[in-house]
């Protein structure tokens, strides 16, 4: 398993808690139409996400992210960035 492998697979493991719809995820999911988050639902997810990676995803990056894919790789971005 790839680094980005391990990186989507946490995220996924995240996603759990808040998927209250039972959705199938994947890296085309998208948080505010697929699991349907409304912006509280994102800003707990985010807290979650910056810390299990330990890092800071910035308002303007968030608003950004739409899928998966996309949080996978800003977090593996930010990861680099230290």
């Amino acid at each position: 398993m790839t680094d980005r492998d391990e990186t989507a697979a946490k995220i996924r493991e995240l996603i759990d808690p808040f998927n209250k719809k039972g959705a199938d995820i994947n890296g085309n999911t998208r948080f505010a139409q697929d699991l349907e988050w409304d912006s509280l639902t994102v800003m707990d997810f985010v807290a979650s996400v910056e810390d299990e990676f330990d890092i800071l995803i910035s308002m303007n990056r968030v608003a950004e992210i739409e899928t998966v894919d996309q949080l996978v790789d800003a977090v593996r971005q930010l990861q680099g960035d230290r």
